[in-house]
């Protein structure tokens, strides 16, 4: 009988991990994403940001008193490429709000 609880062969992560496996170096593939809206998900961020290039991790950070977005996220994408890419464009706009994306040494 087969263990539904094993998971070994499943890639599992919380968010944020793989950005914060590297919170101490320095990554060409990471980027901070400022002015959020307080109802841009997760979700609405990568997608956004994957015009640009495959993305392997973002988180949002919260506010974790009252769980309420704090303005801003991190991301990690698979290519250092993907950050030029989205810095080459001036304005970014997401959910009705300019965002100020900030490349590896922010």
């Amino acid at each position: 009988m087969e263990d539904m609880n094993d998971h070994s062969n499943i890639e599992e992560f919380t968010e944020g991990s793989k950005i914060n496996a590297s919170k101490n170096q320095q990554d060409d593939s990471k980027m901070f994403i400022g002015g959020l809206s307080w109802d841009t998900g997760k979700k609405d961020l990568t997608e956004y940001l994957f015009q640009f290039g495959e993305v392997l991790d973002s988180t949002i950070k919260t506010d974790l008193v009252i769980r309420r977005s704090r303005g801003f996220g991190l991301v990690l994408f698979k290519d250092a490429a993907s950050v030029d890419k989205v810095l080459e464009l001036k304005e970014h706009k997401l959910d009705g709000k300019l965002i100020d994306p900030k490349g590896p040494k922010f």
